[in-house]
């Protein structure tokens, strides 16, 4: 039961990425949702066999830094979404293209490299929890495409907007988290 609240509460971050994604598609569809469950869910999977297969010698030089690449990455990518609600020209489309999808990826899975670590270092067993935990991310990623698109309907040109502030606001969050940033 554990792993499966670990599980959840590590997809929330894809889950928020894939709602702001589908509010901004052209076109929402199961192929689109799949391709971007299949990279979160790969993600979250993968960056938690690396921390679990990390081992301890890389905490602190991993904990130093983590929040710092969160932040920059979806700071950079929510900024351009902001950018982009305000621009008069036709909507931008959320990117599909492999670069960005990977980028997500990584900025939405480094707390699953922290779970990992503190897995191995608990002695725990990664097989099931790094499938759980990629299972849940994909499909939350993908329900999340689809909540993004009713979404859309509602907010209409502030979607990409509020898309833009959701994901700066969860690499706040996390840098807060990690003492980074102090109010």
């Amino acid at each position: 039961m554990n792993t499966l609240i670990i599980a959840v509460a590590l997809a929330m971050d894809s889950f928020t990425v894939s709602i702001s994604g589908g509010a901004s598609l052209k076109k929402v569809n199961f192929k689109n949702a799949l391709l971007v469950g299949l990279y979160f869910g790969i993600f979250q999977l993968l960056m938690f066999l690396i921390g679990y297969w990390g081992g301890n010698p890389f905490r602190s030089y991993i904990d130093s830094f983590d929040h710092w690449i969160v932040l920059f990455l979806l700071v950079i990518i929510g900024g351009k979404m902001i950018i982009e609600s305000f621009e008069k020209s036709e909507e931008k489309e959320f990117s599909l293209k492999h670069k960005v999808l990977i980028i997500l990826g990584i900025a939405t899975s480094i707390d699953a490299l922290g779970v990992g670590l503190s897995y191995s270092l608990l002695d725990k067993t990664y097989f099931y929890p790094s499938i759980t935990i990629g299972l849940a991310a994909f499909l939350f990623s993908i329900n999340g495409i689809y909540l993004g698109k009713i979404l859309k309907r509602i907010l209409k040109k502030k979607a990409e907007l509020i898309g833009g502030i959701i994901l700066i606001a969860i690499g706040i969050s996390i840098a807060i988290e990690h003492g980074a940033i102090n109010f």
